[in-house]
């Protein structure tokens, strides 16, 4: 992923905290299989996992996707939805991974390949047997890495692997690669990253949830602060924030919360200060119902966590969508 899709991606997750995306779908939990676990690569930037059905069956859901998602998400789920597979029917949980790689050294010494690769993983009950039909009658052949075989998606040039019968995983044929390499434990997995583990458990059972380490949370915290990041303070803190994770519920109204780890308390308070300033300055230049749903976000702080919260009902939210600071956030 460039520069700027890397930039695409954590403005993805800033609109999502700052607007609390996807709304008016029943709370049921997104939990990845340990199939899906077992190829997550270690060093996982952000992972989000949205239960697919709920999304599908809300189309305030489905708008606000359409405003918030960034270029290579929305490349991703559609080279899945238009590979001929009943994806709308058959997902129930859709994640995607934004992890990093280890560059190799060439012959002059530099370093090639390396920055952030990002997958997509769909768990669901899948007629493989049908798909295979489908892949030999079109004379879509696969790619052999080890034992997988690793099919091309028509034109898109991206590519999909069955792990088994429930679980899927498409992206492009580097960020495959790294995924079965994890898969078949030729490299670490998330399932070895302690940390972000025990972020992940906390959150799972929710429709929507994403953990975040380290260099994700610095700088999803930076996009969500806009101009308070800009102060001394920030470049403070910045370093001291450890890991962050969030969950949306949907139970009577919208409910969103953010926890950020940071190193110790005071950090933790000078963070909950920043977020306290970002929200004054936004209310300054903001609509009636940009400030109501500032009323309803807090900002404050536990031992060493940062916990953002933010509550509305469904009418407050539809307001918020057509206001000029959530435009101006997901563009």
């Amino acid at each position: 992923m460039n520069r700027n899709g890397k930039s695409n991606w954590m403005k993805f997750s800033g609109a999502l905290v700052l607007a609390t995306a996807m709304v008016c779908v029943s709370a049921q939990a997104a939990e990845l299989s340990t199939d899906a676990k077992s190829a997550v690569p270690k060093d996982v930037q952000q992972l989000i996992v949205v239960d697919y059905h709920a999304m599908q069956n809300s189309p305030t859901a489905m708008q606000m996707k359409e405003k918030v998602m960034p270029p290579e998400l929305k490349r991703l789920e559609t080279a899945l939805t238009q590979s001929g597979l009943n994806v709308d029917s058959d997902t129930d949980v859709l994640a995607f991974a934004a992890f990093r790689v280890q560059g190799t050294p060439n012959a002059d010494g530099k370093t090639t390949g390396g920055g952030t690769r990002l997958v997509g993983i769909a768990q669901g009950q899948f007629e493989t047997a049908k798909i295979m039909a489908t892949f030999a009658k079109s004379k879509t052949k696969p790619v052999m890495l080890r034992n997988n075989s690793v099919y091309p998606m028509g034109s898109t040039g991206l590519s999909v692997v069955f792990l088994n019968q429930t679980t899927m995983i498409f992206g492009d044929k580097d960020a495959i690669k790294a995924t079965l390499d994890t898969r078949d434990g030729l490299t670490p997995g998330f399932l070895t990253n302690s940390d972000m583990m025990n972020d992940m458990n906390l959150v799972k059972g929710s429709a929507i949830w994403s953990v975040l380490d380290q260099d994700g949370t610095q700088q999803m915290m930076r996009s969500v602060l806009g101009e308070a990041a800009q102060v001394a303070d920030f470049d403070t803190v910045r370093d001291r924030l450890k890991s962050s994770r969030y969950t949306l519920d949907f139970q009577n109204g919208v409910k969103f919360d953010m926890n950020v780890v940071t190193s110790d308390s005071i950090t933790a308070a000078t963070a909950a200060t920043l977020m306290k300033a970002a929200i004054l300055l936004k209310k300054t230049t903001g609509t009636a119902a940009e400030k109501a749903a500032l009323d309803n976000t807090s900002a404050d702080s536990n031992a060493g966590t940062l916990i953002v919260e933010f509550s509305a009902s469904d009418s407050e939210f539809a307001s918020l969508m057509a206001s000029p600071l959530f435009q101006s956030v997901v563009k």
